[in-house]
């Protein structure tokens, strides 16, 4: 499984209707997600928040409301759910999910990855290799880029490990997670890419690489080169 949450944005471009933008970014994600093959897709938003759920999803894909916008949130949801017929998620109707999984209410969950909301042209590969080694490890994260601490994902094993800390996406690093394990091998730091917070990440946008078209037509209406 892997979990778009989308978290509250802090910044938008001058010039931008900051509910425009964050919802652009929402979509931009939620569809890269619907693209991934061999893993079902999900969005998180606390209560106040539905409404951008609503806004973005594909038909049939699940959304867990959260008390808070946190990975570990999102883990608890899941592990309490036990798949997508929990009473902290919402059922999306049976068939095939936008992942291309059939999601079902036998469906149990025992690798969940949680990626940033604001990361509107994050390769699917990248995703990839944020599960990758969930086979011999229980947690993995990767890092944001730029010159701001915080993640851009994390996944983990269902139940996740006792000793994983609190996670803020916006200011945790992979350093204190390493701190908090038992043994450094226990985390796997995976490759990095940028989420957009500020003025520098809009340079980092590639307008070779496909998909971000929400995100990039409201930037060239803002008179902005995505």
């Amino acid at each position: 499984m892997v979990v778009a949450l989308l978290a509250p944005v802090a910044w938008a471009p001058p010039g931008v209707d900051p509910e425009d933008w964050r919802t652009a970014l929402a979509e931009d994600v939620v569809d890269l997600l619907a693209m991934l093959n061999e893993v079902d897709t999900a969005v998180a938003v606390t209560r106040a928040d539905r409404w951008l759920a609503d806004a973005v999803i594909w038909p049939g894909t699940t959304v867990y409301e959260v008390p808070e916008p946190t990975p570990n949130a999102v883990f608890a949801a899941l592990t309490d759910a036990g798949g997508p017929d929990g009473t902290t998620g919402t059922e999306p109707p049976s068939g095939a999910g936008p992942g291309g999984g059939t999601l079902t209410t036998t469906d149990r969950y025992e690798q969940v990855a949680v990626v940033a909301g604001d990361a509107p042209d994050l390769p699917g590969l990248t995703v990839g290799k944020l599960l990758r080694p969930l086979t011999s490890r229980p947690v993995a994260v990767a890092p944001a880029e730029g010159g701001l601490p915080g993640l851009l994902g994390v996944a983990a094993r269902l139940p996740v490990p006792s000793w994983l800390p609190p996670l803020d996406m916006d200011a945790t690093v992979p350093a204190a997670v390493r701190a908090a394990a038992p043994r450094p091998g226990d985390l796997a730091v995976t490759p990095s890419w940028h989420r957009l917070r500020g003025p520098a990440d809009l340079a980092r946008l590639d307008p070779a690489l496909d998909g971000w078209e929400h995100t990039r037509s409201l930037l060239s209406g803002a008179g902005r080169n995505g």
